[in-house]
């Protein structure tokens, strides 16, 4: 324990002198739109077409195991940091004595000596947008979409599409996916703006899909929208953990993305090779491509410096989602927490039923709230439980419920303590083949994977991946429970569990 300590206390003290020196559940809608038909020039933030770009910066070989510098970046773990530079954290330790085993996240703006084996083909190191700009962040407060999109003279400021049943102009869509998604508003308008003029031309291109993203039925604005935020956060947390080390464009040529690169500028790198190659590719990922666009409207992203996950992070004590005297089945291991794919941040819950598949449940088999906190959204698309109760969703902790009743879900400003009600689980948003609740976490906006150097603790219960997306298990002390839609005996979860 001592050691512990001591070792922690060191890692701090480095972290302090280093700012001083360097000052689903799958939730994609079904609905249809009714909009204007799209084209796929590409526009760069002065409504001029792709043309010279400025040249990309390289990086030279490196023999095996070569220590180089690296700075530490927001988020940054050391399993995601072995897995970026070809490593392993045994050796990454060893190089930085001062960092502790147990550390979870590395302070931003912390020197590291990091050991590297060098693989051919690395992309770009040119960093797009940092991490605050792309998540709904804290640094997106007081922009407001509506407001920004009245003061210019584009297509998409009049733009609207019928979605849930209702008529939503651009800017409702703009903060509808910004919010679900957890991804900056100011982002998306930008995307919109360079690929569609969106922000500049008088009317939409003239193409099926706007964004050039393939899906069938798919092809209006909003719902290339859609597409856009879903694969954005596929590369986003794909990079912050370290799965997305490499991928292809659309000729399918290889893409490994430089090791010192961060998960905002790789989410764009990713979200463009799914449409461009060669020199349109190389340069909408540029000084001169969207981080243009994204300046000209909402200047230099770079210029505002915030620490979106600090270092050694801690997530604060949490209970099981249902009460402690009840026994629920873990239904759905790791997997998206709003969309398909990445962010593995969420975990499945079905109460006991005497039948499967769309039942109410029964009166005593309530969603709890996991810890105190504030109701800051409330609706078919999910509660947001904030736990700092500043009364803003994209700032602390925060706990994300999906599947909730209309009937009793706890309404908005709800002030609630650990363990009160604050739903009941239902087939309810998103798609559901039975009754249950999904629960995922964010801090600062950023979606947190469950299974990860800062797992999704509940009453002691830890999460783990499994082969395959919805499965994987839960640990306490001696016993594990394996995530099956099943809900069998094998399944069960209880809070009273030793």
């Amino acid at each position: 324990m001592n050691k512990t300590i001591k070792l922690t206390n060191t890692f701090m003290t480095v972290t302090m002198v280093t700012v001083v020196l360097l000052s689903s559940c799958t939730s994609l809608p079904n609905d249809q739109t009714l909009a204007a038909t799209p084209n796929s020039a590409v526009f760069n933030g002065a409504n001029q077409p792709a043309s010279a770009m400025t040249p990309l910066p390289t990086r030279r070989s490196y023999a095996p195991g070569e220590l180089v510098d690296y700075t530490a970046q927001t988020g940054d773990t050391l399993p995601a940091l072995a897995l970026r530079f070809n490593t392993n954290v045994d050796e990454i330790l060893a190089a930085n004595t001062f960092i502790p085993r147990e550390a979870t996240t590395m302070p931003q703006g912390m020197p590291i000596k990091m050991p590297i084996y060098y693989r051919a083909l690395w992309g770009s190191a040119f960093q797009i947008i940092p991490d605050h700009a792309f998540v709904n962040s804290p640094t997106s407060i007081g922009f407001n979409t509506a407001a920004f999109l009245s003061t210019q003279p584009g297509w998409f400021s009049t733009y609207r599409a019928y979605v849930g049943g209702e008529w939503k102009s651009g800017a409702e869509l703009v903060d509808y996916a910004a919010v679900n998604y957890s991804i900056n508003p100011k982002l998306l308008l930008a995307i919109l703006e360079y690929q569609g003029g969106a922000l500049t031309q008088p009317e939409p291109p003239v193409t099926k899909n706007l964004l050039g993203l393939s899906r069938p039925f798919w092809d209006s604005p909003y719902l290339q929208l859609v597409l856009a935020v879903n694969t954005l956060n596929n590369g986003y947390y794909g990079w912050r953990t370290g799965k997305l080390l490499e991928f292809e464009d659309d000729d399918s040529i290889l893409i490994r993305p430089d090791p010192w690169q961060n998960a905002g500028s790789v989410a764009l790198q990713y979200y463009f090779s799914r449409m461009f190659t060669g020199d349109e590719y190389n340069h909408a990922i540029s000084s001169d491509g969207l981080y243009k666009t994204y300046a000209t409207f909402f200047g230099d992203p770079w210029k505002e410096s915030f620490d979106l996950i600090p270092g050694s992070l801690q997530q604060p004590e949490l209970t099981l989602p249902f009460p402690a005297d009840q026994t629920w089945n873990y239904t759905g291991g790791p997997h998206t927490g709003w969309g398909t794919g990445e962010p593995f941040s969420a975990l499945d819950f079905a109460p006991p039923a005497e039948q499967s598949g769309c039942v109410p449940a029964k009166p005593e088999n309530f969603a709890a709230a996991v810890a105190d906190g504030l109701v800051v959204r409330s609706g078919i698309d999910g509660i947001a439980l904030d736990l700092d109760r500043d009364g803003d969703e994209r700032t602390g902790w925060v706990i994300f419920y999906l599947h909730l009743a209309t009937d009793q879900r706890a309404p908005l400003g709800s002030d609630l303590k650990a363990g009160d009600m604050i739903g009941y689980p239902s087939c309810e948003g998103g798609r559901s083949t039975g009754t249950h609740l999904h629960i995922a976490r964010k801090y600062n906006g950023e979606w947190i994977p469950a299974d990860s150097p800062l797992p999704f603790i509940m009453s002691g219960w830890i999460p783990h991946n499994g082969v395959r997306v919805y499965e994987g298990t839960l640990t306490k002390g001696g016993l594990t429970v394996t995530a099956c839609e099943c809900g069998d005996a094998y399944t069960a979860v209880s809070g009273n569990y030793p």
